[in-house]
């Protein structure tokens, strides 16, 4: 008895640690970036366990407040991150700006030309329109502003349907059901969709600045490994994957 509890005290050592888990809530202009990014953080914590879910900045941010099990969250604005911190609901101490997001009017046809940009939107050949809802994806809201400045809110309503993100809007134009759409700049730069169609990028003072935040939730102020994962979204090795993405840290 003694010789076969000793044995299974020797075995137990040499047993693997489990991993520790992580979940992020990621806004969806992240979709593709993810997997990269995830791939530099595991090479240096592989210890941990990465689940994420990705969405509508504001769709997360509610679910969030109704007690989603997130640790931290990558919002694709100031907005909501600051939100959290008013509700006492994450750690304001935690917030940290990693990125700043771009707009791009994109197609996938080949008889809509889009290199006038936002005036592209106007042509005749375009009766489809694809952004994000501004209800709750800070895109949606910057290409709403983007279209108000240069006065074609209104004139284009007609001709605009909602992505529930940016994400759905970008498939949207992808899959032919918008003949043109306002999307983020990451997404039609991943290896996904960068040879897919034509874009043109929106001027950066034609919408308030995209300022892209983390921030670790109440819940992941008790998981250590949540303020180990915001301090690797300011690294070298997390910032190269921005930067392949088209995310900048300031203008």
């Amino acid at each position: 008895m003694f010789r076969f509890a000793l044995a299974t005290i020797f075995a137990c050592q040499f047993l693997p640690l489990r991993a520790e888990s992580l979940s992020i809530a990621a806004a969806s202009d992240l979709v593709y970036c993810l997997d990269e990014l995830h791939a530099a953080f595991r090479k240096a914590h592989p210890d941990v366990d990465l689940k994420s879910t990705t969405g509508a900045s504001g769709n997360l941010f509610a679910q969030i407040q109704n007690g989603a099990p997130f640790d931290v969250f990558l919002s694709a604005d100031l907005t909501y991150p600051r939100a959290l911190i008013k509700a006492g609901l994450a750690d304001e101490n935690s917030l940290t700006v990693y990125a700043i997001g771009h707009l791009v009017v994109w197609t996938n046809k080949a008889t809509v030309d889009v290199s006038a940009g936002l005036s592209a939107l106007a042509g005749e050949g375009i009766q489809r329109i694809a952004i994000a809802n501004p209800e709750h994806a800070p895109y949606g809201r910057a290409a709403r502003a983007a279209l108000e400045q240069g006065k074609f809110w209104e004139s284009l309503q007609g001709k605009l349907v909602f992505g529930e993100n940016i994400a759905q809007t970008a498939q949207f134009v992808e899959t032919g059901n918008a003949d043109a759409g306002i999307v983020a700049l990451s997404l039609v730069l991943s290896p996904r969709l960068s040879k897919v169609g034509r874009w043109t990028e929106v001027p950066v003072d034609a919408y308030p600045k995209l300022e892209q935040a983390a921030i670790v939730t109440k819940r992941g102020a008790s998981n250590p490994r949540a303020a180990t994962y915001r301090e690797f979204l300011r690294s070298p090795e997390a910032r190269k994957v921005f930067d392949r993405y088209g995310f900048r840290v300031s203008e």
